[in-house]
């Protein structure tokens, strides 16, 4: 524990002006404190330190505070501790006090939440048919027809032939929408013009407009089965649009509306959409950017088609086939009341979202109606998502994170918070401030924003109770900035996949939390870390090490220093989980999940066929907290969007004549973060000349600027070249693969000299 001169040495390297008042203060936290540095910085965080205080001052401290702490056994010093009021009001640990559970949880269990947690994360996907039960009656699933069990155990060596939820018939949208109070809020909304004007819709409301929808779709002629796809942004419309497809029977058809028409037309060819909802423009800012245009280009597909500015008229002139929202929401007004929500299997389907494949065509994943239950049960879990509470996280139905949201929020019983603008300015700072959003969702790249600018200085965000994160690699001083400026709430990061309906890895109330670290898998989460490939190549003979929880997880300053050593490898996980995919529309599901994949040691073949290959390097800390490192596949994730090296490539090979062969590699920001993005570029001879003359080196500007255009027009306006590099050739291995992780590797080395 630092003294006195320590501290006042800190404040003084800060820069801070006036330091007696925070000495005094100081002294009067050390005569209460015991020699414990997590206490220590759990009251200093609390009781000395200011949101507008400058950030070097909250660095310095905590750098005092844990100066003696050693990472490398006891991993990241955390930057949020629990206290004990706190964690006896989580969700997990309401939970924990009526689980009645089975014998090994009442013979082990401790009474405490946080050194009970490890139990009951491992009997979440150890013992499902007592865990799931009561999880499923907190979201309130309702029904049609209850599941004869929790999981149907699949044949000998079939990897996707088991079961969720078998004989159950239910609309996983109907459990959205009943059972709750009709005046609460659904959905909170503001303008980006007027941050603080908040518009609610309660959700009873959100029912009518579903309903509607779900009644017009049944008027023109559409089936229960059939494909209808929304390229929109997220708004309170396509909120109701999206459940009443589900509500229809229907599969709602995700697609990004940053997304280029051909991307667009691959998803609509894949999926067999049989109707489009869309808006005439997209706003962003103060520009409209054209997006009925690109679905004209994408097809002949009917769409339904939506104004841009609530309250007006469209600003496009419609073909013959398509229709006005008003006159299609209008059809399904007379009959609303009497429409009764499509009762479907279990393993029906109600969305299809796409993940980006190594081959250039995007995965077409369906989720089924169980899905969505991994979706509430995970925001329950680790983002402690409660009755009443208020969800923000700036994305769209065309990502996992969008449909995630409206389960998350509605089947924990909370309102949507939807913001009609940027979330990169002071505007959607406010809006937070005035929905009193309780848990608000980010990606680096918004935080990394949020504090160059400092936008958000004098806000307050007195509701919130904590973050999270996903989409891409965080940066540990940005998100202490970020904790900092929310008045030390916690980020729980959450990292998982489109084909998984939630996370894998992420944190909870119950546990301290570190920057870009995940404190604990998720709940129905058993995972492994795959070492190199054996020399003999044979996928068993692969080094594999589990998930095991240190006895002291909950307070990783007391682990022992002769704990386990760090470990990196492969992520893979044990099936069966709740909600993860088992079947792909255009891909066959084995290859692409299960093929050359290890058995799980030490279990029978019967009850782990094959481990599930996911595609993250992850790095198990020795406190058992966990690092992701990235992709270790040919995907990258780029501002939170998971793209292919493939889909890239093809982009700049097409695009750019001079350009005969590309490859794409994310590496790391220096001092971690969101990844960039660089291209190396092997030219036509005729290009030799490319900076003038037949010597002159190539013109990289000019090249990345022709690459970016490129991979705008093709694929995604967001996407930024950050780097281009021209080689003779490509490295590749023997079989003529792109050796894209030397690359990647080459760019980092070359960072690193810099620095």
């Amino acid at each position: 524990m630092p003294d006195l001169a320590v501290f006042e040495e800190a404040v003084a390297r800060s820069g801070y002006g006036s330091a007696a008042e925070l000495q005094r203060e100081f002294k009067a936290i050390l005569a209460t404190c015991s020699d414990d540095s997590c206490e220590l910085w759990q009251r200093v965080s609390k009781e000395l330190l200011r949101q507008d205080d400058p950030f070097v001052l909250h660095q310095k401290l905590h750098q005092a505070v844990f100066r003696s702490w050693t990472t490398n056994w006891q991993g990241p010093a955390p930057i949020w501790i629990p206290t004990a009021a706190g964690k006896q009001e989580a969700n997990l640990a309401l939970f924990m006090q009526t689980w009645k559970g089975c014998a090994a949880w009442e013979e082990h269990r401790t009474g405490d939440p946080s050194k009970d947690w490890p139990l009951l994360q491992r009997l979440s996907w150890e013992a499902p048919e007592a865990f799931w039960p009561p999880v499923l009656r907190q979201l309130r699933i309702n029904f049609a027809q209850p599941p004869t069990r929790m999981y149907e155990v699949a044949a000998a060596g079939d990897a996707d032939g088991g079961r969720w939820l078998p004989g159950a018939r239910l609309n996983i949208a109907e459990s959205c929408l009943e059972g709750r109070d009709p005046d609460a809020p659904a959905v909170v909304w503001a303008d980006e013009a007027s941050p603080r004007g908040i518009h609610t819709i309660s959700l009873g409301s959100l029912r009518q407009r579903s309903l509607q929808v779900a009644a017009a779709l049944n008027q023109h002629g559409i089936q229960a089965g059939a494909a209808i796809a929304v390229a929109m942004p997220m708004t309170p419309e396509s909120v109701a649009i999206y459940l009443g497809i589900i509500l229809s029977g229907c599969a709602a058809v995700s697609i990004a509306d940053s997304f280029a028409p051909s991307e667009i037309a691959s998803r609509l060819k894949i999926s067999q959409a049989a109707l489009i909802f869309t808006q005439d423009h997209v706003l962003r800012g103060s520009q409209q950017h054209p997006m009925y245009a690109k679905i004209l280009k994408s097809g002949q597909i009917k769409a339904v088609v939506l104004p841009c500015k609530a309250g007006a008229g469209l600003q496009v002139d419609l073909r013959q086939d398509d229709t006005p929202w008003q006159e299609f929401v209008a059809s399904g007004r007379a009959s609303w009341r009497a429409f009764r929500p499509h009762v479907a299997c279990s393993n029906d389907v109600c969305n299809i979202l796409f993940s980006s494949g190594t081959t250039g065509e995007p995965k077409a994943i369906p989720w089924t109606h169980v899905t969505p239950i991994r979706c509430g049960a995970n925001a329950w879990a680790h983002q402690d998502v409660r009755n009443r509470d208020v969800v923000c996280w700036p994305t769209s139905l065309g990502w996992m994170m969008g449909p995630w949201l409206v389960f998350a929020a509605l089947l924990n019983g909370a309102a949507i918070a939807l913001f009609n603008g940027a979330p990169l300015a002071r505007p959607f700072g406010e809006f937070v401030d005035a929905a009193r959003v309780t848990m608000l969702g980010v990606v680096p790249s918004i935080v990394r924003a949020w504090r160059g600018s400092d936008c958000m200085q004098g806000l307050e965000w007195g509701a919130l109770r904590c973050f999270s994160s996903t989409g891409e690699a965080s940066s540990p001083e940005d998100y202490h900035w970020l904790v900092a400026r929310g008045g030390y709430k916690p980020v729980m990061e959450y990292c998982g996949g489109t084909e998984i309906g939630g996370g894998f890895l992420s944190g909870t109330l119950l546990q301290p939390q570190a920057p870009a670290t995940f404190s604990t898998p998720t709940i129905g989460t058993n995972l492994v870390l795959l070492g190199p490939e054996a020399e003999s190549g044979r996928p068993q003979e692969r080094q594999q090490s589990p998930h095991v929880s240190p006895a002291t997880t909950s307070m990783p300053h007391q682990a022992p220093q002769t704990g386990p050593e760090a470990f990196t490898g492969e992520l893979a996980l044990v099936p069966p989980m709740l909600g993860s995919s088992q079947q792909l529309l255009n891909r066959d599901h084995f290859k692409a999940y299960y093929e050359g994949m290890p058995r799980l040691q030490g279990s029978a073949e019967f009850s782990c066929p094959l481990l599930r290959r996911h595609g993250d390097e992850v790095e198990r800390l020795p406190n058992g907290y966990y690092v992701a490192h990235g992709r270790s596949d040919d995907t990258m994730n780029l501002g939170g969007i998971k793209v292919s090296s493939v889909e890239l490539e093809k982009a700049c090979t097409s695009e750019v004549g001079s350009v005969m062969e590309a490859a794409a590699v994310a590496v790391p920001s220096p001092g971690g973060g969101p990844s960039r993005l660089a291209l190396f570029l092997v030219l036509r001879s005729s290009a030799a000349g490319h900076g003038g003359g037949a010597g002159d080196a190539p013109d990289t500007t000019q090249l990345r600027q022709q690459c970016q255009q490129a991979i705008r027009s093709r694929l995604n306006p967001l996407f930024k070249v950050t780097e281009v590099q021209v080689v003779r050739a490509l490295p590749r291995t023997a079989s003529n693969k792109v050796m894209r992780r030397l690359l990647r590797d080459q760019v980092s080395s070359k960072q690193g000299s810099k620095l």
